[in-house]
């Protein structure tokens, strides 16, 4: 016997004890801690990777708010914690799932798909009190996030330039330079293992989280 849609549950038990129904999520089914280390262990590309180790959500996430801050401070602007933080959080939602399509397959994944993915980011955005995107800050977030996506595939998934533009239909040119470089070391672009990741999403969390208060 099949159940009835509305007794369907997908429960999903975090870390911290914490339980999430993925399919009826609120904003009190996991703590910070959970999330960061749920984007820590959800892999970019498919988990397909040049290095040793896959890129996780949680480092891309840095990385597009560090890209979109830059280009506030070269034209002369700040970034507002507020601003910042929906950066940071931009796909929270994967984390929780703990999946992350890759662009071209959502559509076939179908609106089932697409109406879950939206329940999750907007328990996300209202836990967190994140602010709705408007048509200006989404545009620039989104090239933030093609920055990031373009040099991500050049320097860690291993395409070429060429194919990153022809191939994958990404029109930005990748950065040369990692933008996590100068503020954590290490060997730039390097995936970082789960829990180096975890730990440096949740300090920038919670940086910006007081900042907001």
């Amino acid at each position: 016997m099949t159940r009835d849609h509305h007794e369907q549950r997908a429960w999903v038990r975090m870390p911290s004890g914490r339980r999430l129904d993925l399919l009826d999520p609120t904003p009190f089914d996991w703590d910070d801690s959970d999330l960061a280390l749920g984007l820590a262990r959800t892999y970019r590309w498919g988990g397909h990777s040049a290095w040793p180790l896959p890129l996780s959500v949680a480092q891309h996430s840095l990385t597009v708010m560090q890209v979109r801050t830059a280009a506030c401070t070269a034209a002369g602007l700040t970034l507002p914690p507020l601003a910042a933080l929906r950066e940071l959080l931009h796909d929270a939602e994967e984390g929780l799932l703990g999946f992350d399509c890759i662009s071209p397959l959502k559509p076939f994944l179908g609106d089932a798909f697409k109406t879950l993915s939206q329940k999750l980011d907007a328990a996300v955005f209202l836990r967190y009190g994140l602010p709705g995107w408007t048509t200006k800050e989404y545009a620039a977030h989104k090239l933030a996030d093609r920055l990031a996506a373009a040099s991500e595939a050049v320097h860690i998934a291993g395409w070429s330039a060429t194919e990153v533009q022809q191939t994958l239909k990404i029109t930005v040119p990748p950065l040369h330079d990692d933008p996590l470089h100068a503020i954590y070391g290490g060997t730039p672009w390097e995936p970082w293992p789960p829990s180096l990741a975890a730990e440096r999403f949740l300090a920038q969390l919670n940086q910006l989280k007081d900042l907001c208060a």
